[in-house]
C-alpha cells in the first residue's frame, strides 16, 4: 500500500513509521483519573490502554531530503518480535536508501525519536543516515547530558544521541531556526527543555509537524491532561493549550507523530468541544 502524502505548498510530507507502543492507560496518564475517560474510551484499545503510532515524516524542501524524528530503533536482538524497527523498511517502500537521506531533524531527545540515529558496527558508532547532518535542539542537547536526566529521561542519549557529536554531524538550533527556507523551528517547550516542532510556510499554504505536543487525540480538547513523558507538567500544559488554541484559529494542517497513523489532520471544534479531525486521503 502506497504511503500516506499531503503536499503544503511545494513541501512534500510522507508518513513513514517505526512501528507502534502501547501502555497501560494508568501507567502512562497516573494523574487522570480512570473514570475520566468514559466519554472517550473509542481513543482507547479494547484492552484500554493508549496506543502511539511511532510516525518518522519524510520531507522534500528547497532540493532536500529530511527525515524527521528516527524513531525506537532496531528490534532488540533478544525481542525480535518487538512491533517497532521499521522505519527503514518504510523508507526502502518508498524506493529510498539510507543515503538519500541529507537532513535529520530531531523534535525532542526522548527514546522513541532517536532510536535510528545511529548504529554500532565493527565496534564503532556509524551514522544511519550516512550523507545527514542531525539537527537538534541545543536546549535539549544540554538536557540530554544533565546527570540527574540521563537514566530516567534519555536513556539512550549516550548510545544514539552524543557520538553524533564526535562524528561531527551534529548541528543545534535554538528558537526560531530556518532549516530550509520553508521550514522553521517553532519552540514547544515542556515534554522536554527544548522541545521543537517545525512550522511548514509554502506558497501561502501553512502546516505543523507537532511532535509529542499531543500524545492522544483527547488531549486536543483536554489541553491539561499531561503524561508521565512530560518532563516540565505545567509547562506542556502552557504550550499545549496555546498551540491548540492557535492550531484551531487558523487551520493549520498537522503532522502528528503519536496520533493514529498517518497522522495527518485538523484541530477543530464543534459543540463547544476541540477534536482532532483526521485528514481524508
Amino acid at each position: 500500500m502506497p504511503a500516506a502524502k499531503i503536499n503544503i505548498g511545494n513541501v512534500e510530507i510522507t508518513s513513514l513509521s517505526d512501528g507502534i507502543l502501547e501502555f497501560d492507560l494508568c501507567n502512562f496518564f497516573p494523574e487522570i483519573p480512570a473514570e475520566s475517560w468514559d466519554g472517550y474510551r473509542q481513543h482507547l484499545t479494547e484492552e484500554q490502554h493508549v496506543r502511539f503510532n511511532l510516525a518518522c515524516f519524510l520531507i522534500r524542501s528547497d532540493g532536500h531530503t529530511i527525515i524527521v524524528d528516527t524513531g525506537l530503533g532496531p528490534k532488540p536482538a533478544d525481542a525480535p518480535e518487538t512491533p517497532w524497527g521499521e522505519l527503514l523498511n518504510d523508507l526502502t517502500a518508498q524506493g529510498l536508501r539510507p543515503d538519500d537521506i541529507d537532513m535529520v531533524v530531531l523534535t525532542h531527545l526522548h527514546r522513541d525519536h532517536v532510536g535510528w540515529n545511529l548504529q554500532f558496527q565493527n565496534g564503532k558508532y556509524v551514522p544511519t543516515f550516512p550523507n545527514a547532518r542531525y539537527y537538534m535542539s541545543g536546549i535539549d542537547w544540554e538536557a540530554c547530558h544533565d546527570p540527574e536526566l540521563i537514566e530516567s529521561r534519555f536513556p539512550n542519549a549516550p548510545e544514539c544521541v552524543w557520538p553524533l557529536e564526535e562524528l561531527g554531524l551534529t548541528v543545534l538550533m535554538d528558537g526560531e531556526f530556518s532549516i530550509t527556507s520553508e521550514l522553521t523551528t517553532l519552540p514547544t517547550p515542556g515534554h522536554t527543555p527544548g522541545h521543537m516542532s517545525i512550522m511548514i510556510s509554502s506558497q501561502g499554504q501553512r502546516g505543523l509537524v507537532l511532535g509529542d505536543v499531543l500524545h492522544n487525540v483527547v488531549q486536543a480538547h483536554e489541553t491539561d491532561w499531561v503524561s508521565r513523558a512530560d518532563i516540565d507538567p505545567e509547562q506542556t500544559r502552557i504550550t499545549r493549550r496555546s498551540l491548540m488554541e492557535q492550531l484551531e484559529r487558523d487551520g493549520t494542517t498537522v503532522a502528528a507523530v503519536h496520533l493514529p497513523a498517518p497522522g495527518f489532520g485538523k484541530i477543530l471544534r464543534a459543540e463547544g468541544r476541540r477534536y482532532w479531525q483526521a485528514l481524508e486521503l
